[in-house]
């Protein structure tokens, strides 16, 4: 008997098709690489989510998105008007990287179009943000991480509600941590603390080889706790995270000031206060306290040695490239069995129907079967770090038709390449009814020609006016090296 036409049982979630970015490698069709970073290191200081709130003032520059319209050769930290100006000015000093803000009143985004989009930049500065991240802004974040961008996490002492919101950075970054739909499983292998430490030295492990402690930019002592909490790190979680340093007296899983960890291709680092990052030179009426230059620690050292490692100076790369390649698995929901996280579809595609059978687990991603006219799509957002020359798409297909014809492809599911204005760089495959066949077949594609690009990868299923075929996708993966 053959199949029956698909009932619309489907879930009710529809979600709108993002972008998967992939600085990978080309398929069938290569388009042009991105135009190359004016230096090396693309970083992002976050000012829209009130950095600047209260006595806070955490930016570079206050001109804003490019502190270069301030004084585009800065040489001392009053050049540039923030009260971590000196940071940003250390860094722009060496000629090794190009700075931007996100300016209030803007959101972070991953895949589009925006030249402050994450997709553009290697690492993100997080210093003590004071209110929540969207959804969307969480997802993005975790993704940047996760296909090798730096994230930069500074905190505040808990109880530190600079805006009145309700909402202080302990909170948030906890939030950002434990409720995304990338991965909310302790994904960097740390929590940090609702403590409010008022005062501490706290010093740095024993580790000569550590890019951190001991970088470019100096060695790493101790820095300083004026107000400030520390992170519970649990390696069983994630067995990458480093507690590099500690508030005295702590030692090994608690009482971490300064932590570092990695997640999919991407790194992070966590700072438990903002006073270190604090150069006493921001915009007037803030009192403010200069952490930067406290001759106790070695607070600038600190801060830009974790800058380098993050941005990949002095390692593998971050979002936008590097200089060299983590082996990893790219997509996140590879199996689908956190449903609708990740992943963009339409309606009900993922699911869990007992109609159809997961290869593994129970869900698994199902496009058409109605038999009727009928498009259903499924795409995830990526980035393949350029420095990776091997970079392969992989799924399992299973197609099942009530189709008869052994020669015209009444339906057909197309998987592509689109750059992020939906522009069709290549086909990589396409499938119909004629290639229906019991159980599931992998199906593989390199990916090695769009190193260093951002593009859309898209499953479209085309479905004709009558007559059902399912075309059902589990187990996908986008493995680098």
């Amino acid at each position: 008997m053959p199949p029956l036409p698909r009932s619309r049982r489907r879930l009710p979630t529809a979600l709108a098709v993002l972008g998967l970015l992939v600085t990978g490698a080309a398929v069938e069709t290569s388009t042009a690489t991105p135009a190359a970073a004016a230096t090396p290191h693309r970083i992002l200081f976050d000012n829209a989510h009130a950095e600047t709130a209260g006595n806070a003032d955490w930016i570079i520059s206050t001109s804003q998105p490019d502190p270069l319209g301030e004084d585009s050769s800065p040489s001392t930290e009053t050049d540039w008007t923030g009260a971590i100006s000196s940071w940003g000015v250390a860094l722009q000093k060496t000629g090794d990287y190009s700075l931007k803000t996100l300016p209030s009143g803007s959101s972070l985004t991953y895949g589009g179009s925006g030249a402050q989009d994450l997709a553009n930049f290697d690492t993100l500065v997080l210093p003590e943000p004071n209110t929540l991240f969207t959804t969307a802004e969480k997802t993005a974040i975790m993704n940047f991480v996760k296909n090798g961008g730096g994230l930069f996490l500074i905190s505040d002492h808990t109880g530190a509600d600079r805006n009145n919101d309700g909402e202080d950075a302990v909170e948030i970054l906890n939030d950002l941590m434990t409720d995304n739909s990338v991965d909310s499983t302790d994904p960097f292998g740390f929590s940090i603390d609702s403590l409010s430490i008022s005062s501490d030295y706290p010093s740095a492990i024993s580790d000569s080889t550590n890019p951190v402690l001991h970088g470019s930019f100096g060695t790493v002592t101790k820095s300083l706790i004026a107000s400030g909490t520390t992170a519970t790190l649990k390696p069983a979680d994630n067995s990458s995270v480093k507690g590099l340093l500690y508030r005295t007296g702590y030692s090994g899983n608690t009482g971490a000031f300064f932590a570092t960890s990695t997640f999919g291709s991407g790194r992070v680092a966590f700072w438990g206060d903002s006073s270190p990052i604090d150069d006493d030179t921001g915009q007037s009426g803030n009192t403010l306290y200069d952490g930067w230059n406290d001759s106790g620690a070695t607070n600038a050292a600190l801060a830009l040695n974790a800058t380098e490692w993050l941005a990949g100076a002095s390692g593998s790369g971050g979002g936008g490239g590097g200089t060299t390649c983590t082996a990893a698995q790219l997509l996140g929901n590879n199996g689908f069995e956190s449903g609708n996280s990740t992943w963009s579809a339409g309606s009900g595609v993922i699911t869990n129907s007992t109609s159809k059978s997961a290869r593994s687990g129970s869900y698994y991603a199902w496009l058409d079967g109605y038999g009727s006219a009928h498009t259903d799509t499924l795409s995830q957002s990526v980035t393949v770090p350029s420095a990776c020359t091997t970079a392969t798409l992989s799924f399992y297909l299973h197609v099942d038709t009530a189709e008869t014809t052994t020669s015209t492809a009444y339906d057909t599911l197309k998987v592509q390449v689109l750059n992020s204005s939906g522009t069709v760089l290549g086909t990589l495959a396409t499938y119909s009814n004629l290639n229906a066949a019991s159980g599931y077949t992998q199906r593989s594609f390199s990916l090695a020609g769009y190193a260093g690009q951002t593009v859309t990868l898209k499953f479209t299923g085309t479905e004709g006016s009558t007559l059902q075929t399912s075309f059902v996708i589990d187990d996908t993966a986008l493995n680098v090296s």
